[in-house]
């Protein structure tokens, strides 16, 4: 029978450990049960493993370390009650089918199965487990609860009339039940996290526990069972920032955040309802106004109880909230890109370098509005600030080039002026001469490298010689020119005379001249 649990969070518990939430907390956001939660971290304990934990230490790798396998038929094993929970809401599955092939996956593993009477007395009971409700206290600074409002509100455009609706996202501290509310005109996940960095801001400070609805900004679906949310990577990567554990509400259960879930109707009716005769031409005016009711609205004393919103969240719950981030989260956008043979990557028509070595190689690549980060294997490889404007424009770094392409870097004029100093008087002359023979010196670049790479060829004497020679009859000769008279002079040995006077006419010099006798 095919295996239907997913891998254990053992890196997620031991991280929401480290921020001292409790067992129970971390079980609801892991998908565990408190027992587990419990194994996991006296494991851990024992063998001295604590958050932060490095890349390599995967769950696979975790659990090898803190369970490693063994075989025992000792005890019997129980059923997967949310597997059965789940596959007898199938049509044709009952208990005594689950009992069958339970019975053949304890017999392929070497454990000892219940009885059927006892099978079906063991699922009787959790599910009277969990029929049971309670209701949990919360304590002042420890959860804020987050949705969006079912009614939109509205905004007019001043030239075609046109009506858009905005989006109200609502975030509620659960002890105080203090709100913040904004309105935005999409429901994405752009918008979503920004709502959450505002709310954040707003309240001045962080609370251990965050419960979302489960949206599909919050959820990736795709990865996701009925028990086991998996969360979306930007939004982890938030709560992450934040320093703050994530527990998305269960799929049509308002019971699991019931105070956004009562403040979304007093919202509807304290604000969107009390703004319906107003006309908003602009999301900046329409939050304005929210701004004003919303004041009001967490001013306003409780019906059945002394004090107001305000009044809870400034004597008991703001002393408690964690204190901010340096900088508040700035949303990003990941992809995979293929470093290219010149060791760039492209993002959006802009060109980012990655270490040479990884040419070929796809890495992820995270996206914001002022940055560019290369991941290779979950290890970050570069980084580099966004370009804008013109596309078709390169940011690169000189580590990560080869040392040739390093080295190619090093050219300027000075390094070509000292280096034909250090052949000859006359070279040094040409090599001046060229780079000052186009208006941009760069153009000449390649020129001046041939011509001095000649002396490895000929030697530097003999390239002396030449240019010594072809300034005699030009005063900005050619690299092709020199090249030329080395040709003639291959076989010719280098002697050393005065220099001839030069003539007024070129043309009689005669032929000993040109014959390379100097």
């Amino acid at each position: 029978m095919k295996e239907v649990k997913t891998m254990t969070k053992y890196r997620e518990i031991i991280r929401l450990q480290s921020l001292m939430i409790s067992e129970r907390t971390i079980a609801e956001s892991c998908g565990v049960s408190r027992n587990t939660v419990s194994k996991v971290l006296k494991k851990a304990k024992e063998l001295k493993i604590s958050w932060p934990l490095g890349p390599e230490m995967t769950d696979a790798r975790l659990g090898e370390l803190l369970f490693p396998k063994t075989k025992t038929t000792a005890n019997k094993r129980l059923p997967d009650y949310d597997y059965i929970r789940k596959e007898l809401l199938r049509n044709g599955v009952n208990k005594k089918l689950l009992w069958v092939e339970y019975c053949e996956e304890c017999q392929m593993n070497g454990d000892e199965p219940l009885m059927y009477s006892q099978f079906c007395y063991h699922i009787q009971m959790n599910e009277e487990k969990r029929r049971a409700t309670m209701h949990i206290p919360r304590k002042p600074g420890e959860q804020i609860e987050v949705d969006w409002a079912g009614d939109p509100a509205h905004i007019i455009d001043p030239d075609t009339g046109e009506i858009t609706e905005a989006f109200l996202f609502v975030g509620v501290l659960t002890y105080s039940q203090y709100a913040f509310v904004e309105a935005f005109i999409n429901e994405k996940t752009k918008a979503w996290i920004t709502a959450h960095v505002h709310m954040y801001e707003y309240f001045g400070g962080v609370t251990p526990i965050l419960v979302p609805d489960n949206c599909t900004t919050a959820v990736n679906h795709q990865q996701s069972d009925w028990y086991t949310p998996v969360l979306n990577r930007t939004y982890h990567e938030m709560a992450e920032h934040y320093n703050t554990a994530i527990v998305p509400a269960r799929v049509r259960k308002p019971k699991d955040k019931p105070n956004a879930e009562g403040s979304v109707g007093n919202i509807s009716t304290w604000i969107t309802a009390a703004l319906r005769n107003e006309q908003f031409f602009s999301l900046a005016e329409l939050n304005a106004a929210i701004r004003v009711k919303l004041k009001q609205f967490n001013s306003k004393p409780f019906q059945k109880k002394e004090s107001s919103r305000l009044g809870l969240f400034l004597g008991e719950e703001m002393p408690l909230l964690a204190a901010l981030p340096a900088t508040p989260y700035e949303i990003a956008e990941w992809k995979q890109a293929t470093v290219q043979f010149n060791y760039h990557i492209a993002v959006d028509k802009m060109f980012y370098s990655v270490p040479y070595q990884y040419i070929r190689n796809k890495v992820d690549v995270r996206i914001t509005d002022t940055i560019i980060e290369v991941f290779y294997n979950h290890n970050r490889i570069a980084s580099h600030k966004r370009l804008h404007g013109r596309p078709g424009q390169y940011s690169t770094v000189t580590e990560h080039m080869p040392p040739d392409h390093q080295k190619y870097l090093e050219w300027n004029g000075d390094r070509f002026r000292r280096w034909a100093a250090q052949i000859g008087t006359s070279t040094n002359k040409v090599i001046n001469a060229l780079l000052t023979s186009d208006r941009v010196e760069q153009q000449n670049y390649r020129s001046c490298m041939g011509l001095l790479k000649l002396s490895e060829r000929y030697s530097p004497e003999k390239l002396e010689a030449a240019c010594e020679k072809a300034l005699l009859y030009s005063s900005s000769p050619s690299y092709k020119s020199i090249k030329n008279l080395l040709v003639t002079m291959k076989d010719t040995p280098i002697s050393s005379s005065e220099p001839q006077k030069k003539e007024s006419h070129g043309i009689t010099r005669g032929a000993r001249y040109y014959g390379g006798n100097r």
